[in-house]
């Protein structure tokens, strides 16, 4: 009963139009003050140790070295490196779209940053050189949400937020799917500029390719420090992010030299701005993990699934399917607050890796991303490209089938996921 009158009382408040986040704090008070005896001193305590792990500071300073990168020129020197390296095969600029999304996908942790500083760029050009503007808008929608899944990724940070999961296992748990997926959407581009004809790049020489390899060095050495010194040990990974955030900055204003010193400070207040509107949505579903915990909802529910008998295979195709459905509704941080402490609780009792539910999860969230009413990758690429979002819509059906595909195969192949971290003995 009570399950049913938090999860309808949410329902209710977003369909007003209310912030997610504002529903979440209002749903949680309203069952306090009128159906509960919990101290309101307990409620204001849990809203200061909610947020005080250290792994939430990883946030704000993903989101800082994001916003260097978007506005330092890395991207631009990114995918002149990835045109020079697929750009002679079929679909040049699209494949090429789809490897700088990949590459800026590991230094940035965002998606829709993935899609504003590598489309901004790439699909001016792509429709100059004869692509039509729905092409590009499908490749570079889909290939952004990349920025979710290939690591360091926000979304991987706020799961492990709220299962307490290890986020360096996470991230070297994200690396073998998101260059698998980048591989299927890669290969979408290729098969569908063949069967129309779309223009090739002349094949860059290989003193060429050095020049771009140089060019981009210093954004693609990022990726060495982040992963690098999270494998290594030699740093956490919130202070992977404080070293991406500082080696951002000095790399966009002083090696580039493309950001000048008189415009960090509106960098500064973008991050700011982001950080805060990320940090109050995790703030109520901390409180709304804690009601749920208080009122033995999650156990509850894991109990009542398994007494099913649904098993694995079961229980995963239902995950998925209403992952899928929040997507439709919510973007990726508030269903990964929302969900995790619901789902996650009974994949632990199937015996299902959270690790392996964290990339699932990811996945999802990817998927959400790429269509309508609320993808945030869709409103991005609209603004870029000028179109609709029904005729975006439409325009990325063969890339995200492609993704469906892949969430298939991750969800039921765990070793795709498990098996670096395995390796590399970090779980």
């Amino acid at each position: 009963m009570s399950a049913a009158i938090i999860f309808v009382l949410l329902l209710v408040l977003m369909l007003t139009g209310m912030p997610i986040s504002i529903s979440l704090g209002l749903t949680v008070l309203t069952f306090l003050f009128t159906m509960t005896q919990v101290p309101i001193e307990s409620v204001a305590l849990k809203l200061f140790t909610g947020i005080e792990k250290f792994e939430i500071m990883a946030i704000p300073f993903f989101i800082l070295a994001g916003n260097f990168l978007t506005h330092g020129g890395v991207a631009r020197r990114m995918i002149n490196f990835a045109t020079a390296m697929v750009g002679h095969w079929h679909g040049g600029l699209g494949l090429g779209g789809v490897l700088a999304c990949a590459l800026f996908a590991a230094v940035s942790g965002s998606s829709p940053a993935t899609v504003v500083a590598i489309g901004a760029i790439l699909l001016p050009a792509m429709v100059k050189q004869g692509f039509p503007n729905k092409f590009g808008a499908g490749v570079i929608t889909t290939s952004g949400a990349l920025g979710i899944l290939i690591p360091p990724s926000i979304v991987m940070v706020m799961y492990s937020v709220s299962t307490n999961t290890s986020v360096g296992a996470l991230f070297m748990a994200g690396v073998i799917p998101g260059l698998l997926l980048a591989a299927f959407l890669g290969f979408v581009t290729w098969n569908r500029a063949r069967r129309f004809s779309y223009p090739r790049m002349p094949k860059a020489t290989w003193a060429q390719r050095a020049k771009a390899f140089k060019d981009s060095a210093w954004g693609l050495f990022l990726i060495v420090v982040v992963m690098g010194g999270i494998y290594t040990g030699i740093f956490t990974p919130t202070e992977a992010a404080a070293m991406s955030a500082a080696y951002a900055f000095f790399v966009a204003v002083f090696v580039y030299k493309d950001l000048s010193m008189k415009d960090v400070p509106r960098v500064l207040l973008n991050s700011a701005n982001m950080s805060a509107m990320l940090l109050y949505i995790i703030t109520n579903a901390v409180l709304f993990s804690f009601l749920l915990t208080h009122e033995n909802i999650p156990q509850q529910m894991a109990d009542f699934m398994i007494g099913t008998g649904v098993g694995v295979i079961g229980f995963l195709i239902m995950a998925n399917i209403l992952m899928l459905i929040a997507g439709n509704f919510m973007e990726p941080s508030s269903i990964v607050l929302i969900l995790a402490p619901i789902l996650f609780p009974i994949a632990i009792k199937l015996g299902i890796d959270p690790v392996h539910f964290g990339i699932i999860m990811v996945v999802n969230m990817e998927v959400g991303m790429c269509h309508p009413p609320v993808g945030l990758n869709l409103y991005v690429a609209s603004g870029i490209t000028k179109m609709g979002i029904t005729e975006l819509t439409v325009a990325v059906w063969p890339w995200l089938l492609s993704m469906l595909v892949f969430l298939v195969l991750v969800t039921y192949v765990p070793a795709i996921s498990l098996w670096l971290p395995r390796t590399l003995g970090m779980m």
